[in-house]
């Protein structure tokens, strides 16, 4: 059984410039196919703009507030929001609170910065 606790992760950045802990992923469990971290931008922060040729993502907001930005669309988002990133489509998220913008970042096929293409 793979459990990994998020106190117990070391933190990396992502091509894209995102401070990361990848909690579940073919490096560190048996899991194979996919990949689980959380994410963190600080108050002002913001992402690359990027794109995956392989990966799709789902964001998970768990904390802060923040602005998501897939294509030509943005949408305003927050703890509880879901968001769905297509393989191909240029993304970014940038933090509109004053604390840590923290979310869940899945990942299928998993999390490789070899996939992220910077804009």
């Amino acid at each position: 059984m793979d459990v990994t606790n998020l106190d117990r992760v070391p933190a990396f950045t992502t091509k894209d410039g995102s401070e990361i802990r990848e909690l579940l992923a073919h490096r560190n469990s048996c899991i194979a196919r996919q990949s689980l971290a959380e994410a963190r931008l600080p108050a002002g922060g913001r992402t690359a703009p990027h794109f995956h040729r392989r990966t799709e993502e789902i964001y998970y907001i768990l904390a802060g507030t923040g602005r998501m930005t897939i294509g030509e669309e943005e949408r305003d988002v927050g703890p509880g929001d879901a968001i769905a990133i297509p393989p191909g489509a240029v993304h970014t998220i940038e933090n509109t609170g004053g604390g840590a913008l923290r979310f869940l970042c899945c990942c299928a096929p998993a999390y490789e910065h070899e996939d992220t293409v910077l804009i």
